[in-house]
């Protein structure tokens, strides 16, 4: 059986853009998560791979850990840890996420 951590790597390091969110893309469950979506979706992402952590504790917790990042969301792109919605916004205001997803 896959531990949490290498399920978590396998996802991010699998797939060129991944959120892992409270939520889904069409019924994001808090604000942060909302706007990361729009963000994405700003920048014409609109194939991603979304991780609802409100469906698992230890995915949740998991991801945390794995991005020493205390926070939700944090967008991962082509493996590399990104950042929550504040860094997204403030990248997306200066064409850098742009340039990044391109």
């Amino acid at each position: 059986m896959m531990s949490v951590q290498d399920q978590i790597h396998q996802t991010v390091t699998g797939n060129k853009v991944v959120l892992y969110m409270k939520g889904t893309p069409t019924f994001p469950q808090c604000g942060f998560s909302s706007m990361a979506v729009q963000i994405l979706k700003a920048c014409g992402v609109n194939d991603f791979v979304a991780v609802n952590v409100l469906e698992d504790a230890d995915i949740r917790q998991g991801i945390k850990e794995y991005a020493s990042w205390p926070t939700i969301p944090q967008l991962y792109v082509n493996g590399e840890f990104v950042g929550g919605s504040d860094i997204m916004k403030e990248m997306f205001q200066n064409g850098e996420l742009q340039t990044l997803l391109g």
